[in-house]
């Protein structure tokens, strides 16, 4: 079975807005961000439903990429999988609950 993967522009902007904090602390942590983001979504795709719903009404769950502080959400539907935010771990929900 394959699975589709759409990932929001907001999303990509949330990516490339945290890549670009954290390479200017320290050079090439940037782009260990979002290799290890990267590597989170795509393993994603061949088991979905592995991360627990986070909000029911919404389908929204979400996991963490392996050393950041960050909340990947996504939703599983229709053998499609959409990240619709990546965003620090400590930020409320509001944040990413308006983009679904």
């Amino acid at each position: 079975m394959s699975r589709r993967l759409e990932i929001r522009p907001q999303a990509l902007a949330d990516i490339a807005e945290a890549a670009a904090w954290y390479e200017e602390r320290q050079t090439g942590l940037g782009e260990r961000f979002t290799r290890e983001v990267v590597a989170a979504i795509d393993a994603l795709l061949p088991n979905p439903l592995i991360y627990r719903l986070r909000n029911r009404r919404l389908s929204a769950r979400w996991c963490f990429p392996r050393s950041f502080p960050y909340r990947i959400v996504y939703r599983f539907a229709d053998d499609a999988v959409t990240v619709v935010a990546v965003i620090h771990a400590a930020r409320q929900d509001r944040h990413w609950r308006e983009r679904l």
